[in-house]
């Protein structure tokens, strides 16, 4: 548990870091649709931070793979879109989609925590 609502808190701190980044140093010099996806990755971060600290908070098995598959979820779906605004290449992109059904399949996890609540 410890570990993951250390994780959950340096991931969420980093989210506000990097948001605020995108709000003040590449508002007005990016082109709306790279804002946007900047501004999405910001967002799904912070949320997907939350889920892991829930995640740590239920402290089962399979909370414990869900918080797993958030963070690895953050690093490719978030991770992904800030490099390809940063950087430009749009190859990264690829990545984008794995991210999310990391994130979605650690979801699906959380609400097996949840089902098998009394069995641990």
């Amino acid at each position: 548990m410890k570990k993951w609502l250390f994780i959950a808190a340096i991931t969420g701190a980093t989210g506000v870091m990097i948001s605020a980044f995108g709000q003040h140093a590449l508002a007005g010099h990016l082109e709306p649709r790279l804002m946007s996806a900047f501004d999405t990755a910001g967002r799904y971060q912070l949320i997907h931070a939350v889920a892991i600290g829930l995640a740590a908070l239920a402290g089962r098995k399979w909370a414990d793979r869900a918080a797993a598959l958030f963070l690895v979820g953050i690093l490719l779906f978030s991770g992904s879109l800030y490099a390809l605004v940063l950087t430009g290449i749009r190859g990264i992109g690829i990545v984008t989609p794995f991210g999310g059904l990391a994130l979605i399949a650690g979801w699906i996890l959380l609400a097996v925590a949840a089902w098998k609540w009394d069995e641990a």
